[in-house]
């Protein structure tokens, strides 16, 4: 194992480990790193100790010796409002490249990766790739409802209407004080729950581990197996580059068009699959998700909060509902194939156990999983959109946006940052038939944000959720619903022509057709040579802005980002 042969090499670390409470007999075992973001950050970290320990169990009770490690990650809710948003990107780097410092630069035999949310799975997933070494990746979990089926998501719907003066301010602090009633994922499939799913999905978790809600004793046990598990993958060698192929990641893709996931992993997954040498197109996304119909009624999209989800018989559920696509064949963190494991699954009362749950909340499993044949939507969540405005694509959840706009012209209104913009639509100066540009919040101009507050203001609108766009280079929560378009590349701060429109341009959103354009000038429709002219004459004159930021993480990170349709990652 490589930890005995580097023993050899750095006669100290016996020492230094012995120093550390290690014991004679456990040098001489498989070494296993346990790598959580436990901390008090946020409610989907501050759980991660318990299972940390039992992980721990595992390794220890199976013959190993577990050490563990923490790079504590950041929350996008705690961000919001606020310039820390523009942080949240770049931590998913900063907490891969920490892990793969912890795992390489001290000899391990393999690895447990514990985490639950937005960029600490992603950030866990691309050291995996990037470490390459036998490894378990294990989701922390969700959080329950609260009173009333309350989940986070909703608050920023609460907060829009409580700015409007529609609720009370004794109303909207009821909401947030009920909102997150235990620790986990946030209980809806925002990002921190689409990746957890697609972990399972790629393999590299244990099956039926994603969204397991943190008060089920389950959690626990598999944490606990997953330690005994990265004992025998230390053995058999049997590393992430031979799970996570270009199958596997069809696969997640698979299911995330069936869960109608956030638009989020079109930044994870391009991130994961390139730490393996492995590119996924924007195309790739978008072929997927119009032949896998959407199947999961769970927030935002659905109706039921994402507690219900694993319950319901989570991952290999809907896995099973989609089986005929899927790859089959491709090998599992287990050792078995994934076709393998959902036999497995079957065979061993997997479901029955989820469902128990079921009866007390008055809910099928099939209110939750719809069945292949009856789908809520015959394609799935997202398209991905291209014309003159958006050359290398731009990304939207048509799964959350009113019919009304699946083929509109609209008139752009233009904004540099997001804040102008969250007080033109809650001042009213945003109207029906309009197009909201936010720009320069692509990865080199901020750091790509969220526009989370600027999407509930319109979707939480009567007048403008069915009759107004949200247009950006930046990106969206997972929680997002409503009509918005992000990804837009090449970005604003690259010249892109998004950078380029002009208040009073006619936009022409089209998603069955996948196009967004520039399609006229001051209300007036021109022809696309004409078009091509003015895009032409615009970026004659247009000028560079100097960089947002000069030092610090930010700095580095918004010089050396890719663009986000090909995954926001540094090179």
């Amino acid at each position: 194992m490589r930890s005995q042969e580097l023993r050899k090499l750095a006669p100290e670390l016996d020492s230094l480990r012995l120093g550390s409470g290690w014991s004679i007999d456990d040098l001489g075992k498989p070494q296993i790193i346990v790598e959580s973001c436990y901390g008090h950050s946020h409610p989907g970290s501050a759980h991660l100790d318990k299972l940390v320990e039992e992980a721990g169990k595992g390794i220890n009770d199976g013959g190993g010796k577990a050490a563990n490690y923490y790079v504590t990650d950041i929350c996008d809710g705690e961000a919001q409002g606020h310039d820390g948003m523009n942080y949240s990107l770049v931590s998913r780097e900063v907490m891969a490249a920490m892990i793969e410092i912890h795992a390489k630069a001290t000899p391990f035999d393999a690895g447990i990766f514990i985490a639950s949310c937005d960029k600490s799975v992603p950030a866990h997933l691309m050291a995996i790739a990037r470490v390459n070494m036998p490894s378990v990746f294990i989701p922390g979990g969700i959080m329950k409802a609260g009173p009333d089926l309350l989940t986070l998501e909703q608050i920023g719907k609460y907060s829009a209407r409580f700015a409007r003066k529609e609720i009370t301010e004794e109303q909207f602090m009821a909401y947030k004080r009920d909102a997150c009633p235990d620790c986990g994922a946030c209980s809806f499939m925002g990002t921190a729950s689409t990746m957890q799913v697609i972990a399972e999905a790629l393999g590299i978790a244990m099956p039926g581990s994603a969204l397991i809600p943190t008060h089920v004793h389950y959690l626990k046990d598999i944490t606990r197996r997953a330690g005994e598990r990265a004992i025998a993958l230390a053995n058999e060698e049997l590393l992430p580059s031979e799970i996570m192929t270009y199958e596997a990641f069809e696969n997640a893709i698979m299911v995330h068009a069936a869960i109608a996931g956030s638009s989020n992993s079109l930044l994870h997954l391009p991130a994961i699959a390139h730490e393996l040498g492995i590119t996924l197109s924007p195309g790739l996304f978008d072929k997927i998700h119009q032949k896998i119909p959407f199947l999961l009624d769970i927030r935002p999209s659905g109706y039921w909060p994402g507690e219900y989800f694993w319950y319901a018989g989570g991952t290999p559920a809907i896995m099973e509902e989609i089986k005929d696509f899927l790859h089959l064949n491709v090998r599992t963190v287990t050792g078995k194939t994934l076709g393998e494991n959902l036999d497995v699954l079957r065979q061993t009362g997997f479901y029955e156990g989820c469902n128990k749950y079921l009866p007390a909340l008055g809910v099928k499993a099939s209110d939750i999983i719809k069945p292949l044949g009856s789908p809520i939507r015959k394609q799935g969540a997202i398209a991905v959109l291209k014309g003159n405005l958006a050359p290398e694509g731009a990304v939207v959840k048509h799964a959350a946006i009113s019919p009304k706009l699946m083929q509109v012209t609209l008139t752009a209104r233009v904004f540099d940052c997001e804040e102008e913009a969250l007080q033109a639509v809650l001042k009213k100066e945003i109207h029906p038939g309009e197009a909201v540009f936010i720009r320069y919040e692509g990865p080199k101009g901020s750091g790509m944000p969220e526009m989370f507050y600027t999407t509930e203001a319109i979707a939480s609108d009567p007048e403008l959720i069915e009759t107004v766009a949200l247009i950006t280079d930046g990106r969206f929560s997972g929680a997002t619903r409503g009509p918005a378009i992000g990804h837009v590349s090449p970005e604003a701060s690259e010249g892109g022509p998004v950078a380029l429109v002009e208040e009073g341009d006619l936009i022409r959103i089209d998603i069955p057709g996948r196009r967004l354009d520039i399609t006229g000038v001051a209300g007036l429709p021109q022809s696309p040579e004409e078009i091509d002219k003015v895009l032409a004459a615009r970026r004659d004159k247009w000028k560079q802005p100097a960089p947002r930021y000069t030092n610090g993480i930010l700095s580095i990170y918004t010089k050396n980002s890719v663009s986000p349709v090909k995954g926001g990652y540094m090179f």
